[in-house]
């Protein structure tokens, strides 16, 4: 997790509770956007970063100290599934976090002062999967192979 003012988590959360935003899916469909779609909010980095952005800031001027990426669904595999080649998916899956900085800037400029912060979210195996498994967890897959899938997605978030 980072922020734009302040690199210590461990500081921010000793000195009191940090406000997590109220679910990026949520206010994006508040906003009208279709998620029906196995990248769930992922498709929108694609198609309509404005909106994650938009939705970032709104819960920043709403009193959240925390956004989470839109990166939950978004795997090499699943936008592989739609044409996109691995290069694309790397930028995409960055650029989740580029739009939530850019919603810290967009607050500073409309005078939110606190420490914001971004967090990289990575969902699991079975998101990817969009058949509900996520909830099982029971992939039948070793630590090895679900490393292979994680890693190379979690370097790209946390560059």
């Amino acid at each position: 997790m980072t922020s734009e003012t302040s690199p210590d988590l461990a500081a921010a959360l000793a000195a009191g509770t940090l406000v997590l935003d109220g679910g990026l899916s949520n206010q994006l469909e508040t906003a009208g956007h279709d998620l029906g779609d196995a990248l769930w909010s992922a498709r929108l980095l694609a198609e309509r970063p404005e909106a994650v952005t938009e939705a970032h800031l709104a819960y920043f001027t709403a009193g959240a100290d925390v956004v989470i990426t839109a990166s939950y669904q978004a795997t090499f595999e699943g936008f592989a599934r739609r044409g996109i080649g691995r290069e694309r998916a790397a930028a995409l899956i960055a650029s989740g976090v580029d739009l939530a900085r850019d919603a810290v800037r967009r607050a500073r400029a409309q005078g939110v002062a606190r420490p914001l912060w971004v967090a990289a979210s990575a969902g699991p195996y079975g998101a990817m999967l969009a058949d509900g498994s996520e909830y099982r967890g029971r992939y039948g897959l070793t630590a090895g192979e679900l490393e292979r899938f994680h890693r190379p997605r979690l370097e790209v978030l946390a560059a």
